[in-house]
């Protein structure tokens, strides 16, 4: 079987007429314009070739091919007549003396066209992702994954960053999200935990003296999807620094993240480094959010003081929070779309005034802020064809709410929203601890393993008071880029004292330290370097190059939103024999 190529199918010029050549790839197209004449269309990695069909005996050859089986021609180069610009080897065909199937494709009709494969239902697109890889604008994303990966690889080891792997298998710890559970053979009700990051590894590093370390790491997460996050496997660039400050890491970062950004980004505008600084408080308070998305030029304000008392039930003894915008001219279906949007996406419901040409408050609740209007005019800056979308509640819940009305706001009234651009910051000082949600009890914010800011004294200085545990600030921060957090790190917590009192204020003490992360815990009793890192997602960063909306356009065999692999079929089942050799019996469900 002939294989072997002279030039691939997106390399031939019109400097190559007149060249016997060989090129194989997948046949993307025939289009019959006569008898014994005919257009294919030859595909592979690099591009596409034009191959002409002039002779009964190669039409004969090539009628039964089906579209997508791979084939072999060899031929002579020659100009084309009518040429195609748009194509690198628009100006050449290939007319063929020998043609030969190297793979059939048995199927008559494709799942999807594979140029359009992105059109197609994402779950088909999933299932047949080996074809929807064909496509170039699917392979695109992976081929640049991987320039990039190379890139964030020299620019680390320029740095001075080892690059070393880190344990797969590991022990189940808690770090914020379920573990995925591998069975111990040899240890029968034992179980390895596949890492929800290198955190601890990279660490014990730091212990173990190497001064700087780096590796593009799989993580492994029992997390549901989002359009920017996906179930089960993730990769990210975890980094670490030995005798590092905050600065120290947001200086790398900075250095390494900027060319990235400028060489392989859709957009060529990027803030500017250093990136700004942004504390938790005042993200939360300005944008409503602690990834607030800068290309946006609104802001939040607070309106608490002026529209007490105002007669309006949901404002009274509630945060009120606002976002204005002027120059309003949207209609009255278009106002509650946005309500509704609104709701949807938060749970709470949000109200509005609109500011007519004499300029009094109209429409929404604007009768029960009749009296309030001067205070909200210098408040909010309000002018003759302003709009003003607000939310109450509880702080964070009118916080959050009115976070994404600036969001909605922004991107749907022209003239808000900078979208051609990356923008950049950090967020800082992140609360060491928050009431849960779900528990109502004292959790870990963020990290658990991030320093305190005012160390030992200020846990002792807060216990058994909750505001002032709540008032605690770690050294926490976040890289946040266009409304996506694109990166999480901390000053580590490297001092075991401080370590189990951290812990203490979560209700674990020092024994539930020591049996949780031994290995932590021991090897800090032992002189431990303070140290620093962070972890930018490399999926995520991939999708914001792109501009993708969807994190598994850049992923090669991504799951689908349900944590399925319909390509493989995974999750699956699998033989008793092979539950009994690691000792689990699977119930039936009742």
């Amino acid at each position: 079987m002939m294989q072997s190529r002279t030039h691939n199918c997106g390399e031939l010029r019109l400097s190559d007429a007149g060249k016997s050549v060989t090129i194989v790839g997948w046949l993307e197209n025939v289009r019959e314009v006569g008898a014994n004449f005919a257009f294919c269309v030859l595909r592979d990695f690099y591009g596409t070739t034009q191959v002409v069909i002039e002779t009964e005996e190669m039409m004969k050859l090539i009628k039964p091919i089906n579209k997508e089986s791979t084939i072999s021609v060899t031929g002579t180069v020659r100009e084309r007549e009518s040429k195609n610009p748009k194509l690198p080897t628009g100006e050449i065909e290939v007319v063929p003396e020998k043609i030969e199937v190297l793979g059939k494709c048995i199927h008559n009709q494709l799942p999807f066209e594979i140029n359009k494969s992105k059109d197609a239902d994402e779950n088909t697109r999933l299932k047949y992702r080996f074809l929807d890889l064909r496509n170039p604008a699917v392979k695109s994303n992976i081929v640049l994954r991987c320039h990039v990966v190379a890139e964030l690889r020299r620019l680390m080891t320029e740095k001075g960053f080892l690059e070393i792997t880190t344990p797969i298998l590991t022990a189940s710890s808690p770090e914020g999200a379920r573990d995925y559970l591998v069975p111990a053979r040899n240890h029968p009700g034992k179980f390895y935990a596949l890492p929800q990051a290198p955190q601890q590894f990279k660490q014990l590093l730091m212990t173990s003296g190497f001064d700087r370390y780096f590796q593009i790491a799989p993580c492994f997460r029992d997390e549901d999807a989002r359009a920017d996050r996906t179930p089960g496997e993730f990769y990210q660039l975890d980094m670490e620094m030995a005798f590092a400050s905050q600065a120290d890491v947001l200086s790398v970062l900075e250095d390494v993240l900027v060319p990235v950004f400028h060489k392989f980004g859709k957009y060529k505008r990027v803030s500017t480094a250093p990136f700004r600084h942004i504390p938790y408080n005042e993200a939360m308070e300005r944008y409503g959010s602690d990834k607030p998305d800068l290309r946006i030029d609104l802001e939040i304000q607070d309106i608490t003081a002026e529209v007490q008392g105002c007669g309006f039930t949901p404002f009274e003894g509630a945060t009120v929070k606002a976002v204005a915008v002027d120059n309003f001219t949207q209609a009255r279906k278009w106002i509650d779309k946005l309500l509704a949007d609104v709701e949807v996406q938060t749970g709470s419901k949000a109200c509005w005034v609109k500011v007519d040409e004499n300029g009094n408050l109209t429409g929404g609740v604007s009768k029960f802020l009749t009296d309030c209007k001067d205070a909200l005019t210098a408040k909010l800056n309000l002018k003759p064809g302003s709009f003003v979308c607000m939310a109450a509640g509880k702080k964070a819940v009118a916080q959050k709410t009115a976070g994404v009305i600036r969001t909605m706001l922004g991107k749907r009234i022209p003239g808000h929203f900078d979208e051609e651009q990356y923008a950049l910051c950090w967020i800082v000082d992140f609360p060491m601890y928050e009431i849960g949600e779900e528990s109502g009890a004292l959790e870990f914010c963020h990290n658990p393993f991030s320093m305190p800011q005012g160390g030992l004294k200020a846990l002792e200085d807060a216990e058994g008071d909750m505001d002032k545990l709540l008032a605690i600030k770690a050294d926490q921060y976040d890289l946040v880029v266009n409304g996506y957090e694109s990166a999480s790190g901390a000053v580590r917590n490297h001092d075991p004292e401080i370590m189990v009192k951290a812990f203490e204020m979560v209700g674990l003490g020092e024994a539930d330290v020591k049996a949780k992360f031994p290995a932590m815990y021991n090897a800090f009793t032992y002189g431990a370097p303070p140290h620093a890192g962070a972890a930018p997602g490399v999926d995520r960063l991939i999708m914001l190059l792109t501009g993708e909306e969807s994190i598994r356009e850049v992923i090669t065999f991504p799951m689908n939103k349900n944590a399925q692999d319909l390509m493989m079929g995974a999750p699956t089942t699998v033989d008793k024999s092979q539950l009994d050799t690691v000792h689990i019996a699977v119930l039936e469900e009742e």
